[in-house]
């Protein structure tokens, strides 16, 4: 029986009946709308915050953190003290906030590496003469590096992904299913660098600044690398191997009158003509152009490297750290201006070979394009920088952190076991919150020092973080993106209703889940570290 089937049969002259699996989702979907707005979100988070600690302040509430001597009290933000702070901090707080720079720096530079086109032909050159056997394993392979384009790959990889399964004689609709699959559960793991990282990082910063010393743990933008390198190539096995083996043998072949309704469509009717479905699509093709630009863009970012690398190993070199050390050293801290050039450069000779960048100032111009689209993340970051801010200089977070922190250590659940449960906290108000950044300025100041008080370092909550926001994102249907790739499978399948999105999706979500554990459970077993300098213990 097709997995399409989600739906029970339609009576004679009535709508169809409501499956188990779409009650569920619809479900959630009547629950997540009902949440506010992120920006509301956390405006009531911040008069909550601020109430609480302004009882805790009045009835003389203190904390202690294990291993200090010094006993902290709580301080009321709704007192005088607290409203001289705010006034005096309350610009500090927003532009001090680490990854807002940080965010703003990448998304620059990667505007200009998409914007000139360079991501979307290195996307269709890595699948474009796949072998039939290995295009699953490939286009899994892609999608879970694929964070580094942002929101631009599910536009991108899933599309693409079906035109070339189509082109290999397979079922695009599994390209396009398995497309969106690897690169929602693989889109915060990957060998590249991006957006996401420098985002995450920021506020894990800000968070395990809340207890002392926390400020001194690694929090740099390769705090998770090791591990997101491993877990992309574990995933894209699993993925691959899903798709080909479990999803399309039980996929319902497409319907080739619908692709050429479809392709007459996207072809227009302004001229009357009758053209070729497939040449209305985006092709998976590449020119020859392209392929030089690709070749010039690749041997001048390798040769940038190259220099970095050499002025980096140096003995006496300015870019190595104290004593001499390579880790930690300029180049760690530094990490985020070394990849703003080496994404410019790119995407500015394949601009010139291929004439998608014609003049200097259209480098410029398409920075500040990108820049222009990150205007809601900066007016959420107002917000979240004041919440933090409340968090850290009222001691709520080191007192809830302090309270957390001792629970879980009384219930046992220290050390792996409760970094799984976190996992499925997250899985679970990622239903939800669909917003990354959002989900994890709101667990964040919490868990970051809860475990660091537990012994282990951000770079492992962070970690544990990035699984429970990717493993359900693909599922919820407050996920727009969704309703997007809906749009797209009714190409093939007019029938498929969002059930039908959901059902073919849910059979990656545990398999993904489990693999991106058993990959921390590796490193945490084994005391890997994480990324460069960022170890899991303290």
């Amino acid at each position: 029986m097709s997995p399409s089937a989600t739906t029970a049969k339609t009576p004679a002259g009535g709508p169809p009946k409501p499956s188990a699996l779409d009650k569920v989702m619809s479900g959630i979907e009547r629950a997540g709308n009902k949440l506010p707005h992120p920006v509301l979100l956390f405006l009531g988070l911040f008069v909550i915050i601020g109430t609480v600690s302004t009882v805790f302040a009045a009835t003389g509430t203190t904390v202690t953190v294990p291993g200090e001597d010094e006993t902290l009290a709580v301080k009321g933000l709704f007192t005088g003290e607290g409203v001289r702070w705010l006034l005096e901090n309350f610009i500090p707080n927003f532009t001090g906030f680490p990854s807002l720079g940080t965010v703003l720096l990448m998304m620059a530079a990667v505007g200009v590496a998409e914007k000139t086109g360079l991501l979307e032909t290195a996307v269709r050159a890595s699948i474009a003469r796949a072998p039939r056997r290995l295009l699953p394993y490939l286009v899994a392979f892609v999608a879970c590096q694929a964070h580094l384009m942002s929101d631009v790959a599910i536009l991108v990889i899933p599309p693409l992904a079906a035109l070339a399964f189509k082109n290999a004689g397979r079922n695009p609709i599994a390209g396009l299913i398995g497309g969106f699959a690897c690169t929602c559960a693989g889109y915060a793991a990957g060998f590249s660098i991006g957006a996401l990282d420098a985002l995450y990082t920021g506020i894990t910063h800000q968070a395990a600044a809340v207890v002392p010393g926390g400020e001194s743990a690694p929090t740099h933008i390769l705090i998770n690398y090791f591990y997101t390198a491993a877990a992309s190539c574990v995933l894209a096995l699993i993925g691959g191997f899903l798709i080909s083996r479990v999803l399309e043998p039980r996929l319902p072949q497409p319907d080739p009158d619908a692709e050429a309704e479809e392709g007459e469509e996207e072809a227009g009717t302004e001229t009357g003509a009758t053209a070729d479905p497939a040449a209305a699509r985006p092709s998976v093709t590449v020119t020859a152009r392209q392929r030089t630009g690709l070749l010039r863009s690749g041997l001048a970012v390798l040769l940038y490297a190259a220099v970095v690398v050499v002025c980096w190993l140096l003995p006496g070199s300015p870019l190595r750290g104290e004593g001499g050390a390579l880790v930690p050293s300029p180049v760690l801290d530094g990490i985020v201006p070394l990849l703003f050039v080496a994404f410019v450069l790119a995407g500015v000779v394949y601009g010139r070979t291929v004439g998608t960048l014609k003049r200097a100032e259209d480098a410029p111009r398409m920075m500040a394009e990108s820049i222009t689209g990150m205007s809601g993340y900066i007016v959420l970051i107002l917000v979240i920088s004041q919440v933090i801010g409340v968090f850290d200089w009222s001691n709520v977070g080191t007192l809830l952190a302090v309270n957390g922190a001792n629970l879980l250590e009384s219930a046992g659940l220290t050390g792996f076991t409760g970094l799984v449960l976190f996992v499925l906290l997250v899985c679970v108000l990622n239903l939800f919150v669909t917003s990354g950044s959002a989900l994890w300025s709101l667990v964040a100041p919490v868990f970051v020092p809860a475990f660091l008080l537990l012994g282990m370092e951000p770079a492992v909550t962070q970690a544990a973080f990035r699984i429970g926001d990717s493993a359900t994102q693909m599922i919820t249907p407050l996920n727009p993106y969704v309703f997007l790739m809906l749009t797209i499978l009714r190409r093939y399948e007019p029938g498929a209703q969002l059930g039908t999105v959901l059902s073919r999706l849910s059979v990656f979500v545990i398999p993904f889940l489990i693999a991106w554990l058993a990959v921390l459970g590796l490193f945490y077993g084994f005391g890997l570290p994480l990324g460069p300098g960022a170890d899991i213990h303290r």
